[in-house]
């Protein structure tokens, strides 16, 4: 009996996979068969500590830059999975955001994934087969205070992926969107106390995420076992967005 969720011989590229949410989903698709690429901007031990766990190969880009993204899609072999993970913060109140945080949080998690997905689909078009998973937040769908930019950022990511999957579902390519809530990460270990009780009280399962949770629902929409779904909007919140 084949395993399910299986990704077995498919090659599979990580945005994002040095750490955190990155880091369970590379290690998670590589467990599930996978040939996995893990892409950084930084930390480059991390990322070849987790290309080696996962068996892979680690490559260097800076996905704001279209060039740069492309020579990722290339280096990591015309994959068969893209899972867009890569991101960042700059909060701060609207009136007082530098243009500086809008365009770098704008280019970095949003311009990157027409990017890559813009160098990846081709070839999946060709081959008649492909899956692609981008990492948006349940702040795109809802917003937050301070993050205009991102909220921004993370709505943009579910517009693209709801029109990529009209575009390419006649090629036998799909294209997800997983919203994660709050997970466990360096950032919710730094927030207060008050803040983090306020969190699990709007959550009806009652605790944070782990990045594995996410990572495994990653799997799932890759696999063949969710061929008859595209252009969905996969919460994993703990019921936070209900």
């Amino acid at each position: 009996m084949a395993e399910f969720a299986s990704l077995e011989g498919k090659n599979a590229l990580v945005t994002g996979g040095s750490r955190g949410i990155g880091r369970a989903i590379a290690l998670e698709l590589a467990q599930a068969g996978a040939s996995v690429v893990v892409g950084y901007h930084s930390g480059k031990d991390e990322a070849e500590a987790v290309a080696d766990e996962a068996g892979g190969r680690a490559v260097q880009a800076d996905l704001s830059d279209a060039e740069e993204a492309a020579r990722l899609v290339a280096d990591a072999g015309e994959p068969d999975v893209l899972v867009n993970n890569a991101g960042l913060t700059r909060d701060g109140l609207l009136p007082r955001m530098p243009d500086e945080d809008w365009r770098d949080v704008i280019e970095t998690n949003l311009s990157s994934v027409f990017y890559t997905c813009r160098a990846a689909v081709r070839p999946m078009m060709k081959r008649r087969a492909g899956a692609i998973v981008n990492i948006s937040s349940v702040v795109g769908l809802h917003g937050n205070p301070g993050q205009t930019n991102y909220a921004a950022s993370k709505a943009g990511i579910i517009g693209l992926t709801k029109a990529l999957a009209r575009e390419l579902g006649s090629r036998g390519v799909r294209a997800n969107v997983i919203a994660p809530g709050y997970i466990t990460s360096r950032l919710t270990d730094e927030i207060s106390e008050e803040m983090r009780s306020l969190m699990l009280q709007n959550t009806p399962l009652g605790r944070l995420g782990d990045p594995e949770d996410v990572a495994g629902a990653v799997r799932f929409l890759c696999s063949d076992a969710a061929k008859f779904i595209t252009g969905e909007v996969l919460l994993v919140d703990g019921g936070l967005g209900m």
